[in-house]
This record gives structure tokens, C-alpha cells and sequence, in this order.
């Protein structure tokens, strides 16, 4: 049961820290207007593909996991 409370813990950390993610998404400067994001206009159309953010935020979660983890 002791795993299972950790468990639990770890989930609604995460869930905090992505509500805060969300609630704070257009304050945080750069995110979705790296170079390298690319953006498609056509008449009423925007397509958006936020690759090099994508990477980034993939580079940075891995690493703190990886801290937690050890």
C-alpha cells in the first residue's frame, strides 16, 4: 500500500504542475515562437507545427525525470 500512496502522490504532483502549466501557458515567453516552429497561413487556415518547441519541452521533462529517478 505504501507504493500506491507514492503513486498517488507523484500523479497529483504532475496534475498540479500542468494545471499551472495551462493556467500560465500565454505568460510563458517562447513557448510556440521558436525558430524552427513552423507556421502555414492560408486565407482562414493556420496550420501549426511547434517542433523545435516540442524537443525542447521533450529535453527538459526527460531530465527531471531522470533526477527524480535517481
Amino acid at each position: 500500500m505504501e507504493y500506491l500512496g507514492k503513486v498517488l502522490i507523484l500523479f497529483g504532483v504532475i496534475f498540479v504542475l500542468l494545471g499551472l502549466f495551462l493556467v500560465f501557458f500565454d505568460r510563458i515567453p517562447y513557448i510556440g515562437k521558436l525558430p524552427g516552429d513552423i507556421i502555414i497561413r492560408r486565407g482562414n487556415t493556420i496550420i501549426f507545427f511547434p517542433i523545435i518547441t516540442c524537443i525542447l519541452l521533450s529535453i527538459i521533462i526527460s531530465l527531471v525525470l531522470n533526477i527524480f529517478r535517481r
